[in-house]
């Protein structure tokens, strides 16, 4: 485990081991943290993890809420690329999108040196960055 050490300032200005994130970056992250700070919508993405697709009228029951309501929340997950829907009749399915959760991960830990490289998450765990093989 690393131990943090104090930043050094000299003369209002920060050392050069410190780096800032990019504007960009900040305000799509922004954008992100308040999509996903949502109790429906986290709840929508435990339960797709768990079930790999479900249909609307499944996480309606599941959610115990209307399916307008519903459909707003998967609407928004869909907008920002986190899940995905398939038609089926008269059903749309939904299913997460596993190389988004990645790409989210490595955005969020970006330029840092701490290295988990791993999140648990209950049964589920998402790998970011290098993992060297077991020896």
């Amino acid at each position: 485990m690393q131990v943090a050490t104090e930043p050094e300032v000299k003369d209002g200005q920060m050392s050069s081991e410190l780096k800032m994130l990019p504007d960009d970056s900040v305000g799509q992250l922004v954008q992100l943290f308040k999509l996903l700070a949502d109790e429906t919508r986290i709840r929508i993405l435990y339960l797709l993890h768990q079930a790999d697709e479900l249909n609307v009228l499944e996480l309606c029951n599941l959610l115990d809420q209307r399916q307008p309501s519903v459909s707003h929340h998967l609407a928004l997950l869909r907008v920002a690329g986190l899940i995905d829907m398939r038609r089926d009749g008269k059903h749309n399915y939904y299913r997460i999108v596993l190389k988004e959760f990645e790409s989210l991960i490595g955005r969020v830990f970006q330029g840092t040196d701490v290295n988990p490289l791993r999140i648990c998450f209950e049964n589920y765990e998402l790998r970011y960055g290098l993992i060297e093989s077991a020896k």
